[in-house]
């Protein structure tokens, strides 16, 4: 794990699931994931919103034309755990598509304008 990514999940650990710099005020969650060739379980600071029983997670990468390794991760292995704070869930990972994901995006674009660039 990255130290950039290690910063975030101590401060989210440590303030009850806020982290600061860019990341202060924003909905965040620790997404434990299995590797998906490795099956290694990994941590990785994510962006979301809540929808539907569970959340929405975005697959960015900071806006780099690939997807992260954890979004890989959950196509291969999708029961992860959300650490959101004030507890965990177990979960079972699927990909938007349609409506639907169009429904999350949008809504991600007017609740963080700057995500969408």
């Amino acid at each position: 794990m990255s130290d950039w990514n290690t910063k975030i999940i101590e401060e989210f650990r440590a303030d009850g699931g806020a982290a600061g710099a860019q990341f202060a005020g924003a909905p965040l969650l620790l997404l434990h994931t299995a590797g998906a060739r490795s099956g290694q379980r990994r941590v990785s600071p994510v962006m979301c919103q809540k929808a539907g029983g569970g959340y929405a997670v975005f697959a960015s990468r900071a806006g780099a034309p690939v997807s992260p390794g954890w979004y890989h991760s959950l196509l291969a292995h999708p029961q992860v755990t959300a650490e959101t704070g004030t507890g965990t869930a177990e979960l079972a990972a699927r990909a938007a598509g349609g409506d639907e994901r169009e429904r999350i995006w949008a809504a991600q674009r007017a609740a963080c304008p700057g995500f969408a660039d």
